[in-house]
């Protein structure tokens, strides 16, 4: 066998193996996902794959812990919960980290290292730690168990989302553009609208997109904040499993996991949207 074919079987193997891996490690992931999804189908109020599920037995499958979320008032006050105080976060994260982002990209910003660790700790300490911080400090200013406490406990959680997608996006900003919209009259305000934001925004939504995710599913500084009134999705899921276990959750579970996949393919299209031509077709 000639050297070039030899060469052509290896990198053969070789892909084959790294696929198999990927594969696998896909598989892995995964497998708690496709475990859930059917039992949410289940007709029976168990978490077990019932003799008719495993037959395929069209008797054993049913709609009804879909139509207990939509019955239930206590899901939809966590669902409206949820949606007002991720979104509220969202905002406030996304300005609160595109300012400071802003402001740790100019190479003469002094203790700009400094402030970058300050703005992403809150994803290298313990979320139990920074909860129960939280706790006590909006406990003593009168905001613990009020929606404006949860909103601003899971802004300090988003904002470092924010701060990293905007930092890598404003690595490759030439800042010769602002330098001609001012030298054509532009003042700095009307300059980062016109300029500046429409080449970040891809970065900007993206992390508002994570920040928003981290808002949905985080349930730690909920049960240290919230009260009965500040129920969300998570709560509500927790609170389910340790008073009554009920497929419902289940149902929940799955339609966070395709509003999830939503989100991670919107942050997708935004990646490709924002990777110039050249740099996709290498």
């Amino acid at each position: 066998m000639s050297e070039p074919a030899k060469r052509f079987d290896r990198a053969r193997i070789e892909k084959g193996i790294s696929t198999g891996f990927a594969v696998a490690i896909f598989f892995f992931l995964l497998a708690p996902l496709a475990v859930i999804i059917p039992l949410s189908f289940n007709a029976e109020p168990y978490f077990t794959f019932t003799s008719k599920m495993l037959t395929l037995d069209p008797d054993g499958f049913s709609l009804r812990w879909y139509r207990d979320i939509a019955e239930n008032p206590q899901w939809f006050q966590a669902i409206g919960n949820s949606l007002l105080i991720a979104i509220s976060s969202t905002f406030l994260a996304t300005v609160l980290g595109t300012l400071a982002a802003i402001g740790l990209a100019r190479s003469n910003m002094p203790f700009r290292d400094f402030f970058m660790a300050i703005l992403i700790s809150p994803l290298v300490v313990p979320i139990v730690i920074a909860a129960g911080g939280m706790y006590f400090f909006y406990s003593s200013i009168g905001l613990a168990q009020t929606h404006l406490g949860i909103i601003l406990a899971h802004t300090t959680l988003g904002v470092p989302f924010v701060v990293i997608t905007m930092t890598a996006t404003l690595s490759g900003f030439d800042r010769n553009l602002i330098k001609a919209a001012s030298s054509l009259g532009a003042d700095p305000i009307t300059a980062f609208f016109r300029v500046t934001l429409p080449l970040v925004a891809p970065g900007m939504i993206s992390g508002a997109l994570f920040a928003f995710a981290a808002s949905f599913d985080e349930v730690v500084t909920v049960l240290f904040l919230g009260g009965p009134d500040q129920r969300t999705i998570p709560r509500q899921m927790w609170s389910g499993i340790r008073e009554q276990i009920s497929p419902t959750i289940l149902a929940v579970a799955t339609l966070l996991i395709v509003f999830s996949s939503l989100l991670l393919l919107a942050v997708e299209m935004l990646r490709r949207w924002h990777t110039p031509p050249s740099a996709s077709g290498r």
